[in-house]
């Protein structure tokens, strides 16, 4: 008989345990605790979505779209995708669910997301992002709410030290269209320097070129010019309220002339936390104001600033947390102390005490794994205890040991 292949992982994903579970776990617990300090309501969005999503609000050209989209056609015939990023799910489920009628809504949400790319440190095909939103809101504030609030989490996750706010405005679309014609001009002039990949952007996505890896292509986009003598004065007021407001509440920030966003529906702000401490590939936060989203997608014009951070990438820049340690560890003599355990535990359960059972091996074996565990107290069950209805409880810091009635053991425990 033919020996079954084991299955393997598939490449790019992971399977999340132990020390690396508990620093995952603590990002999401924290982001859940700040986000509710802002205000901000959780939701929960579809894995996947009709292609159309992403493929209009994401843009044709960009590698997302072309390169890296997990898309299908499902046996309906319907082409689907598996989410790329949060925000083109969230601008749909916005048009789609009437939520027109809570504007400005202040909303979160995390989970998986999807890209076929070439795994690296810190980047999967499956990995995950906790994002926060505010749709509705034209003014500067929601901006400043949002930083702050990432601002925050990055504090009290204890990985601020070494990270930067960068920050860039993109203008209004007046700004915007006079400054992109300007970069063409410019990028033009210099066809004949530029990189294959960045002679495809001169075509579709000029702004793009300003942030080029490629060494042949940094004189030429250092040179550009800058987006500043473009500016309207309602795109200059816009982002001296934003730098205002960030100043006012106490956040560290640094001009970033040649951060942008290649679509044309990002205006005004654009920002990314950034650190030298995870390589080259050094954000950790990154969003900004996408006021023509809602209408690419073919309703109204509506206002919008977001962010989505990698729950991994946060994770690996974590001290390793401790962890979670337990009340007690039942260690049961016998048949019949194993048989009268179970019913013991489960109302210590029930009372709230966070409670193991060691039910195999020698008794020394059994305490040295509620050592194991962290455990403040063993519960030793033997046949004389079940005879009073008592349990010996060992406080296993100290190695004192009383006896408690059962029915007083969750008080005690506490």
């Amino acid at each position: 008989m033919a020996r079954t292949e084991t299955p393997r992982r598939i490449r790019g994903t992971q399977d999340i345990f132990g020390d690396e579970q508990r620093r995952f776990a603590h990002v999401l617990s924290t982001f859940e605790r700040v986000r509710a300090l802002y205000c901000f309501q959780r939701i929960d969005i579809p894995v996947f979505e009709s292609t159309a999503v992403f493929a209009r609000s994401l843009g044709e050209t960009t590698d997302v779209v072309s390169k890296e989209m997990y898309t299908f056609e499902d046996r309906g015939g319907d082409s689907l995708t598996l989410r790329p990023e949060f925000t083109a799910g969230i601008a749909r489920a916005y048009l789609t669910e009437g939520w027109q009628q809570f504007a400005p809504l202040k909303i979160t949400t995390s989970g998986p997301v999807f890209r076929y790319e070439r795994p690296q440190k810190g980047r999967f095909r499956q990995f995950h992002q906790i994002d926060a939103e505010v749709i509705g809101a034209a003014e500067p504030a929601a901006d400043v709410e949002l930083l702050v609030l990432a601002d925050q989490l990055l504090r009290e996750l204890g990985i601020a030290d070494g990270v930067t706010l960068q920050l860039n405005t993109l203008g209004d679309a007046e700004t915007r269209e006079a400054w992109r014609a300007a970069l063409v001009a410019h990028f033009e002039a210099h066809r004949g320097e530029l990189s294959e990949d960045s002679l495809t952007r001169l075509e579709k996505n000029p702004m793009r070129i300003l942030d080029s890896k490629d060494p042949k292509d940094r004189p030429i986009a250092d040179s550009a010019p800058d987006i500043d003598t473009y500016l309207t004065p309602e795109a200059r007021a816009f982002f001296d309220a934003v730098t205002a407001g960030l100043d006012a509440a106490g956040v560290a920030w640094e001009r970033n002339a040649r951060l942008v966003r290649g679509l044309d529906y990002y205006r005004h702000t654009a920002f990314e936390f950034v650190t030298d401490r995870l390589g080259s590939q050094g954000t950790v936060l990154a969003g900004g104001r996408y006021d023509g989203l809602i209408g690419s997608l073919g309703g109204p014009e509506t206002a919008g600033v977001g962010w989505a951070a990698g729950v991994e990438r946060l994770a690996m820049l974590l001290d390793e947390p401790a962890a979670a340690g337990i009340d007690a560890v039942v260690v049961p003599m016998g048949a019949a102390a194993e048989a009268r355990a179970t019913g013991i535990v489960a109302d210590l359960r029930r009372a709230g005490v966070a409670v193991e059972m060691a039910y195999k091996g020698k008794m020394k074996a059994r305490m040295a794994k509620a050592d194991a565990l962290g455990a403040r107290f063993a519960i030793i069950l033997g046949d004389d205890g079940l005879a009073k209805g008592v349990g010996a409880v060992k406080a296993l810091a100290t190695g004192t040991q009383t006896e408690v009635a059962f029915a007083d053991l969750a008080e005690a425990l506490r």
